[in-house]
């Protein structure tokens, strides 16, 4: 083989290579635009580099797959919805008690389930695995409760609040999903 053909050889290898590692990259994103949806975009925004905001995500993603997620038990379900109704009736007369115990029970059901309820920030990264569509009521519901403390949100914000802690918190009990 003459010097030129090794040189073209590699060349051909370097390219084939780099095409290669594009479509990898490629199909890495469209797997992560297409499981975040919504946190895909506000992830990439925050970090404002598409590659760390990748990295961000299949860190979440690594982690709660070591996690055992598992569905309620129906006894559970049942207490956790009965809980909930009561919550919200009490709403009327205590709207901060009842979006306290909206977060309560969300985070609850988040540690029946198997989620780490100890930081905030990391429930949020893990729920943003299975329920990105969610997240962001989460952190809505969140962001209002700290307001609320401090004499910035009324009560139409914590009904707003109590609505976006709902939606959690009907999906965390649905969810039948488990990972295996």
């Amino acid at each position: 083989m003459s010097s030129l053909e090794v040189i073209l050889l590699v060349v051909v290898i370097f390219l084939a290579a780099g095409v290669l590692w594009l479509l990898v990259a490629r199909r890495r994103s469209q797997h992560l635009r297409s499981r975040f949806g919504p946190e895909y975009h506000r992830t990439v925004t925050e970090l404002g580099d598409r590659r760390k905001a990748e990295r961000d995500l299949e860190r979440r993603e690594k982690h709660v797959q070591r996690l055992h997620i598992r569905p309620l038990d129906p006894s559970d379900r049942d207490l956790f919805v009965k809980a909930w109704q009561e919550d919200q009736s009490r709403f009327v007369d205590d709207p901060e008690g009842a979006v306290v115990e909206a977060d309560r029970l969300v985070t609850e059901v988040m540690g029946k389930r198997g989620y780490p309820v100890s930081d905030f920030e990391q429930r949020v990264d893990d729920v943003s695995v299975d329920h990105p569509h969610l997240v962001e009521n989460y952190r809505t519901a969140r962001d209002i409760v700290l307001r609320h403390k401090q004499g910035k949100a009324d009560t139409e914000d914590l009904r707003r609040a109590l609505v976006c802690y709902r939606a959690l918190f009907d999906e965390l009990l649905e969810a039948q999903e488990v990972r295996r």
